[in-house]
């Protein structure tokens, strides 16, 4: 049965990073209508910023995201004069209206940056934003990159979660993506940053790569298991080499199907569960003293770009090319090309947003809902009316529709709550994907959701 089930629903579908997707941003939204939104801002907002630093010194042919290889620290050099042109505009653009209760510097490995310039951009940030008392600043880190120096700077920068790939510790599988690292590698990095006083450590696992098994997971997770992280991602491998270029170094022969993708997911899964993390969202595990735990009990857990969050920012700002922001009336994304990121910020007033999306009323509901089917896995009808009136009559007769028509359970009704079942959790994202508007205008392409 659930074969069967996995084979009929891995359509490719979006992971709800955001509603609507990214895809969907059009070239009518640009630095004006940015500025005006940033003007906006009420006073007594809080502020997310994301950083972006789109270089590697080495690309993974599994990565996703945007960035490139560059051996030499000059363009590095050159892009953080502009991110700090950036800054500077955003933060005379938000005044002192509004803190930052988070900060996460992503990439691309932003551990490439060196000790001076992780001090000069905390200095720049520093005189442009004022921070909440308890503001969680989190790095993504690249083992390869690090040494005693760079670890003393993200110390001295106020870090207080680092975040670390591991995706499985198989040197078969290392070879297959381009991203040789060893477990002792990566315990040193764990240590380093622990005695340190780094609060938190979150590491990444992939399943779905290829060479993978369910014996590579055992071991990945076995050793993940000893080096005691206070949450782990578990993400499915996506893909896309329609989008990911790179990703055509890996040979699709020995990418595992979509039922052995299921499998190892669901072993790791169980693995985690029985070594005492809390199964979050449909990817996220973490123990229980972790706010991303205490979040989720508490029914308020989050998500944005970066995944599940205790993030609950009025604004997130996006900072560097290709990276986006959402702001209360929508989305904006900078240009993903660094040379035309630089450009813009250096000659058209400081700003780099090329694409984006003005929220409808319809929009900020459907968001709402897909946010909560994400994280909790359930909405209320009565709590959807309060938040969008009259509006969410339709929204509940199409949640009704679905529930009726689901002859498998995965998504039922429950008097007032509408519930993605235990059975049907695995396959949240396609739920998901019944309430979204854009999805069949055919506008973008993404990965399976199983």
């Amino acid at each position: 049965m659930q074969d069967i089930l996995v084979e009929r629903l891995k359509k490719p579908t979006p992971r709800y990073t955001s509603y609507p997707t990214a895809p969907h941003f059009h070239d009518g939204i640009g630095p004006e209508q940015y500025e005006g939104w940033l003007k906006a801002l009420a006073h007594g907002s809080t502020l997310s910023l994301y950083v972006h630093i789109p270089f590697c010194d080495r690309l993974c042919w599994f990565c996703g995201c945007t960035t490139k290889q560059t051996n030499k620290y000059k363009p590095v050099e050159r892009y953080l004069q502009s991110l700090y042109r950036e800054i500077g505009t955003i933060g005379r653009l938000t005044g002192s209206r509004a803190k930052v209760n988070a900060l996460h510097l992503g990439g691309g490995s932003p551990t490439m940056l060196s000790p001076e310039d992780f001090e000069r951009l905390r200095a720049i940030i520093d005189a442009h934003f004022e921070f909440t008392a308890n503001a969680e600043i989190s790095i993504e880190m690249d083992p390869n990159d690090l040494d005693e120096d760079k670890y003393d700077a993200m110390a001295a920068f106020g870090v207080t979660r680092a975040s670390l790939g591991v995706q499985d510790f198989d040197e078969r599988v290392q070879a297959a993506i381009n991203r040789p690292q060893t477990f002792e590698q990566t315990r040193e990095v764990v240590d380093a940053m622990r005695a340190r006083g780094v609060g938190s450590v979150n590491l990444d696992m992939l399943y779905g790569l290829p060479h993978q098994s369910l014996e590579t997971i055992d071991d990945t997770v076995a050793k993940i298991i000893e080096l005691d992280p206070d949450r782990i991602a578990l993400f499915g491998y996506a893909h896309v080499p329609w989008m990911k270029k790179h990703q055509k170094m890996i040979d699709e022969t020995r990418l595992p199907g979509v039922k052995e993708r299921f499998e190892q997911a669901s072993h790791a899964a169980r693995l985690l569960a029985e070594n005492g993390y809390h199964s979050i969202g449909m990817d996220h595990f973490a123990r229980p003293h972790d706010t991303l735990s205490k979040a989720d009990k508490s029914g308020a857990l989050n998500r944005n770009f970066q995944g599940y969050t205790v993030d609950n920012a009025d604004a997130l700002i996006g900072l560097g090319a290709s990276s986006i922001g959402r702001l209360p009336q929508g989305y904006v994304q900078n240009t993903p090309s660094t040379h035309d990121y630089q450009r813009r910020v250096d000659q058209d007033g400081g700003l780099a947003v090329v694409r984006g999306l003005e929220l409808t009323g319809d929009d900020r509901m459907r968001a709402w809902l897909i946010e909560r089917l994400m994280c909790d896995f359930q909405f209320s009808s009565s709590e959807l009316t309060s938040r969008f009136g009259a509006c969410a009559n339709s929204v509940i007769s199409e949640a009704c529709a679905i529930a009726a028509a689901d002859e498998d359970r995965l998504f039922v009704q429950d008097c007032d709550t509408f519930k993605v079942t235990e059975s049907g959790r695995p396959y949240v994202r396609t739920i998901a994907a019944e309430f979204d508007r854009y999805l069949k205008r055919g506008t973008g392409r993404h990965s399976v959701s199983v």
